[in-house]
């Protein structure tokens, strides 16, 4: 029924606009989901075998990260589509590539996550944009990896400003202190996900990890579907 469905209603593919049956051709597929090199802590593009000058700098608070590519063009239209244009299943297309990358990871050691949680939005954005993006990349994922999800285990303890404007340093002092573990979830010994549509500096994901972390998690990895270069 779901192959007649695609049959009988193609749809444009979301980066580059080809008639197909499939959120994203098979094309763009391939060009997202070309293997790169990236540090397994932080996920930024780095040369086979060298150390990672980010994570040298900076050891975030998280243990490892997952993406499926560079926040860059045209891929970025992925996320801009779904945060802004409200294109709600790529958020789907987005979790099936995750959960496939993660489950491919099991075969190298790399554990899956006890407990699925996005990262969460101010009230006001909530009520403005209407929907959590993290939580819709979040609650699919959850579901294709047979793990719990669990969409208010974090939540804002304030508003901050807007992070785009802000070089690493002045990101990581505003967003200090910004979280707090609502959610009943216990933590003690766990291993968290933390999900998100895009990670720049790593500094919000980094003090919500160190947020689980102060509440008894054992190890937070963070899943992202893009990573700014």
């Amino acid at each position: 029924m779901r192959r007649l469905a695609r049959a009988l209603l193609p749809c444009a593919c979301a980066l580059c606009g080809v008639v197909q049956d499939e959120v994203v051709c098979g094309d763009c597929v391939a060009d997202l989901l070309y293997p790169v090199s990236r540090c397994p802590v932080c996920a930024m593009g780095r040369a086979p075998g060298q150390p990672c000058p980010a994570c040298a700098r900076h050891r975030p608070g998280f243990d490892q990260a997952v993406t499926l590519g560079d926040y860059a063009f045209p891929q970025d239209s992925l996320v801009l589509a779904l945060k802004y244009g409200k294109v709600l299943p790529l958020a789907s297309w987005l979790a099936t590539a995750l959960a496939d990358r993660m489950q491919g990871g099991l075969r190298s050691g790399a554990p899956l996550p006890d407990l699925l949680a996005p990262i969460p939005l101010s009230p006001q954005r909530l009520a403005d944009r209407g929907f959590n993006q993290a939580w819709e990349i979040a609650r699919p994922l959850a579901r294709r990896l047979g793990v719990p999800g669990d969409p208010v285990l974090l939540e804002r303890s304030r508003d901050i400003a807007t992070q785009h404007l802000l070089d690493l340093a002045h990101r990581q002092m505003n967003v200090r202190g910004a979280f707090r573990v609502a959610g009943q979830q216990p933590l003690a010994g766990r291993h968290i996900g933390l999900v998100d549509d895009v990670m720049t500096t790593g500094a919000t994901l980094d003090e919500a990890a160190r947020t689980l972390k102060a509440h008894g998690a054992a190890r937070v990895s963070v899943i992202v579907a893009l990573r700014t270069p």
